[in-house]
């Protein structure tokens, strides 16, 4: 028998799941013996034919099982190679669940952090803010002092320039004064002067009315004491004195006053209708006489100070000022007229008691 001849082929198994780049790098090969039929064998193929098929199915049958144990190696290949991907997929998902925590830890990390510097900035603006305010107060409070200072300055100026116009003054009271003790030392000189005078005045008062009020008998040494002076008519506790000169002598009701205060005696007050009806029957003659009446503030008074009260002796018309009253004789009337014109008058003093 002829020795046959083989050949050997290559054939590669691919899988239908698509693999890792790795994976396609490294790809079984499986070898199988091909058996090539010699020529003899051919030529004498019509009488060897029922010999050939015994030797294909065999071939035929381990080229299968060659083939399904090629399958299965590469399918253990395949599964080694994803058991070996799900592991690398698997340390990588944790190495990136690792990384992912650290990184939440990390962004909670700067969460707080942030928080924390936003507060801190929130703080630092709010103190900021404040002492701006302050800074602001400050500065208005300065402005305030300053012009405070400013005014007290001139104030302490004025008071100043006061102390040395009062330091001036009070040397001109010190002089002032000392011209006053001269003064007073001169008038009390004077006083002393003029109560010797009063007191001679005085006696001589007192002689001149012991002289009018109780005047000596004719021939004698003997005194009679009357109510009245020489010259004044006596009724009832007064005295009076009818001053009745020409026009030419005639005075205004201030200078007629003043002439009866020169005699110890005023412009005669009517009391009654006694009164009345005595000085109108004293003269026979008409004439306006000034009596001591006269308008103030609105009103008719006395010298005495009284008011006028008997509506029937008021004047007409109603109170003026500037006027004055006169007493009409022989008519018993009142009248109002100007002060400034001329009458007559009478005056009135206390009589003696004796």
């Amino acid at each position: 028998m002829a020795e046959e001849e083989v050949s050997y082929a290559s054939v590669v198994f691919k899988t239908k799941n698509n693999s890792p780049p790795e994976a396609k790098k490294e790809e079984d090969i499986v070898y199988d013996e091909v058996k090539v039929r010699s020529e003899t064998t051919q030529q004498t193929g019509d009488t060897d034919a029922s010999a050939g098929i015994l030797p294909d199915k065999k071939a035929n049958n381990r080229r299968r099982c060659y083939q399904q144990l090629a399958s299965c190696l590469g399918v253990l290949c395949v599964i080694l190679l994803l058991g070996v991907i799900a592991v690398c997929v698997y340390l990588t998902t944790l190495n990136h669940e690792g990384e992912l925590n650290q990184l939440k830890e990390n962004q909670t990390s700067l969460l707080a952090d942030n928080h924390n510097l936003t507060n801190l900035n929130r703080n630092l603006s709010s103190e900021n803010e404040n002492l701006r305010r302050d800074h602001n107060n400050l500065t208005k409070s300065y402005t305030a002092l300053e012009s405070k200072i400013t005014n007290l300055t001139a104030e302490n100026q004025n008071l100043k320039t006061q102390n040395q116009n009062l330091t001036t003054q009070n040397q001109n009271l010190k002089t002032q004064n000392q011209e006053l003790k001269t003064q007073k030392k001169n008038l009390e000189e004077k006083i002393q002067d003029m109560e010797t005078k009063q007191n001679e005045l005085n006696v001589s008062r007192a002689q001149w009315s012991i002289n009018a009020y109780c005047p000596l008998k004719s021939g004698g040494s003997e005194r009679q004491c009357v109510p009245c002076q020489n010259g004044w008519n006596n009724f009832q506790s007064g005295c009076y004195a009818f001053n009745n000169p020409e026009p030419a002598g005639q005075k205004p009701w201030d200078e007629a006053r003043e002439d009866c205060k020169g005699k110890s005696s005023d412009l005669v007050v009517i009391t009654d209708e006694q009164e009345k009806s005595y000085i109108s029957n004293w003269y026979s003659r008409s004439g306006h006489f000034w009596i001591g009446l006269r308008v103030e503030d609105g009103k008719w008074k006395w010298v005495d100070g009284s008011d006028l009260t008997e509506e029937s002796w008021k004047p007409q018309p109603p109170p003026t000022e500037g006027h004055c009253a006169t007493f009409v004789q022989n008519r018993g009337l009142i009248k109002s007229v100007n002060c400034s014109d001329k009458h007559q008058w009478i005056c009135e003093q206390k009589a003696l008691t004796v």
